[in-house]
C-alpha cells in the first residue's frame, strides 16, 4: 500500500455509488490504471471536472490492496476544451480513447503509447487535418506489433502496381493478386507518408476522397485487430 504521483489521461469514467466515480486511466510511468474518485459527483467536488474523459492531468493516487486504486490529488494539464465544442473533433478523440482503452493492459507501462495520445489529442484540438484520427489508429497498429503493410503486395511480395488494400490480411495487393478495396494512388501515398515517418505532409492533406478513403480504411483495420466495432464512431457516420 502506498501513495504514488504519476501523469495520466483519462479514459472514460462512470458511476459509483451516489457520489463517486471510477475512473479508467492511461498514466505515462504506470500503464491503464483504475482508481475510486470520491465524492467527485458532489457539487462541491474540488476537482471532478479534472476527471472527465481526454483531460490530461498530474494526480497522486493510492494503492491498496485490490484492484482499484485511489485519487487523492488531482492537477489539470490540458482539458482540450476546443474537442468538446466540436461534434466532430469529440466523437473522434473519444474514439482514440477507446482504441487505448482497448489496447493497454493493467498496470503494464507503455510511455510510448501515453505520449502518443496525448500528441495526438493535442494535435486534434488544434488541427483542421481530417487525417488526425487515421494516422493515431495506424501509428496505433504499428505499435501493437500490426503495422500495415503498404510498400509490397502483401500477398506475393511484389512492389506494384499496388491496386488494393485487404484489412484481414493487413496490407495492399497488386493487380495479379487483387483482393479487398480498391485503392487509389493518392490514397495509397498518404498511407505511405503516414507509416513512413512523413504523418506531417499527411496531415497537411486538404479533405478529399482519398483521405476519406484513409479514414474509412484505418477503422476498418483497427476494428479487425480489435474484434470489435468502435462505439464512437458510430457518431462520425450519424453526422
Amino acid at each position: 500500500m502506498s501513495l504514488y504521483r504519476d501523469h495520466g489521461v483519462i479514459l472514460r469514467s462512470w458511476k459509483l455509488g451516489e457520489a463517486d466515480r471510477i475512473v479508467s486511466i492511461i498514466t505515462r510511468d504506470n500503464g491503464k490504471v483504475r482508481a475510486v474518485a470520491k465524492g467527485v459527483r458532489k457539487p462541491s467536488s474540488r476537482f471532478g471536472a479534472r476527471l472527465e474523459p481526454t483531460c490530461h492531468v498530474s494526480l497522486q493516487l493510492y494503492r491498496g490492496r485490490g484492484d482499484l486504486d485511489t485519487v487523492t490529488q488531482v492537477e489539470t494539464i490540458d482539458r482540450y476544451v476546443s474537442l468538446r465544442a466540436d461534434l466532430d473533433r469529440w466523437a473522434r478523440a473519444s474514439a482514440m480513447l477507446e482504441a487505448v482503452e482497448q489496447v493497454s493492459l493493467e498496470r503494464e507501462p507503455n510511455e510510448r503509447l501515453f505520449e502518443m495520445l496525448v500528441r495526438a489529442l493535442g494535435t486534434l484540438s488544434t488541427s483542421e487535418s481530417p487525417l488526425v484520427g487515421a494516422g493515431f489508429f495506424l501509428k496505433l497498429l504499428a505499435l501493437e506489433g500490426f503495422e500495415p503493410v503498404v510498400d509490397v503486395c502483401v500477398a506475393c511480395g511484389e512492389e506494384g502496381p499496388l491496386i488494393a488494400f485487404d484489412v484481414g490480411e493487413g496490407g495492399t495487393t497488386c493487380a495479379s493478386c487483387q483482393r479487398g478495396t480498391r485503392v487509389s494512388p493518392d490514397t495509397l501515398e498518404l498511407l505511405q507518408w503516414i507509416l513512413g515517418g512523413r504523418l506531417g505532409l499527411a496531415l497537411a492533406a486538404p479533405p478529399s476522397a482519398a483521405t476519406h478513403a484513409v479514414d474509412v480504411l484505418a477503422t476498418r483495420m483497427l476494428e479487425h485487430q480489435l474484434e470489435r466495432r468502435l462505439r464512437s464512431m458510430g457518431v462520425l457516420e450519424q453526422h
